[in-house]
């Protein structure tokens, strides 16, 4: 892997910038690296929470709070 990175360097700008900053970002909220829940499913939902509060928020910022409602209300 080390020998991949080297001869393609920008690869991993990019996926620095398409996968790591949302889960780092996730993670910043959590507050911490672990999960609050146990259990497979419970943590999967607690994840699966935290996934849909960015991407709302990500949708807020993109859109605007107005658009999103109006669109709702649709």
């Amino acid at each position: 892997m080390q020998a991949r990175l080297e001869q393609a360097p920008e690869s991993m700008k990019i996926r620095r910038q398409t996968v790591e900053h949302p889960f780092g970002t996730i993670k910043a909220w959590m507050g911490a690296t672990h999960f609050l829940t146990r259990t497979l499913g419970r943590v999967s939902t607690e994840m699966s929470l935290h996934i849909l509060a960015y991407n709302m928020k990500r949708v807020i910022n993109i859109v605007g709070i107005n658009r999103l409602l109006n669109t709702i209300a649709a």
